[in-house]
């Protein structure tokens, strides 16, 4: 029931899959929440951004677990279809697992601020660390502006533009299986005991 069989998902992989897709929607509701009905600088608007970015860097953990939870349990055999259907879906996978890690490290990244990883552990602002002052302002002589603003970029432009594409090949795909194949691939996502395909 906790691990992967050649069938189904496990419990293990399944809540680490969920755990990551409800941070991103809670994520995307608090900054657009923020955007739309507050003024950045009142204090629930402080508030928000500070739990925008709490739940981003827990985000980072959780993604890196899930991917060594995939390079260490097996794998379920995928469902029926062409080369091309199963090289699609792999390649979005791996789009998916890239910005899921690339999007909330950019925004830590590129904040002045202080995070705090699961609301417990406080990190400091990345441009007080010793990687930043040693290696990217020393190393490479690039200033925290510059710094800055292609983190800035990176993560907005990701997080806006390209996520929102992966995230409905991802559903559409998804709920395709579910019901005009009716393969059964939804529920090998939501429930530990399915064990075969119908």
């Amino acid at each position: 029931m906790f691990r992967n069989t050649e069938h189904g998902y496990g419990l293990i992989a399944i809540t680490l899959h969920w755990i990551v897709a409800f941070a991103f929607i809670a994520n995307y509701a608090l900054i657009f929440g923020r955007e739309w009905f507050l003024a950045p600088r009142s204090d629930l608007g402080r508030t928000l951004i500070s739990t925008h970015m709490a739940i981003g860097v827990s985000v980072i953990v959780f993604v890196a677990l899930r991917i060594i939870w995939k390079l260490v349990d097996r794998q379920p055999s995928p469902p029926k279809g062409s080369r091309l259907e199963h090289l699609a879906a792999s390649t979005v996978h791996l789009i998916l697992y890239a910005v899921m890690i690339v999007i909330p490290l950019t925004g830590y990244l590129g904040t002045g601020g202080s995070a705090r990883l699961f609301f417990l552990f406080d990190l400091p602002p990345f441009r007080e660390t010793w990687i930043f002052t040693t290696i990217v302002e020393g190393w490479f002589g690039i200033t925290w502006e510059s710094f800055e603003s292609v983190m800035d970029f990176i993560h907005k432009t990701g997080g806006a533009r390209v996520v929102w594409v992966l995230i409905a090949l991802h559903i559409s795909a998804a709920l395709y299986h579910q019901f005009v194949r009716r393969d059964n691939i939804l529920r090998r996502m939501t429930n530990p005991r399915t064990s075969r395909f119908d």
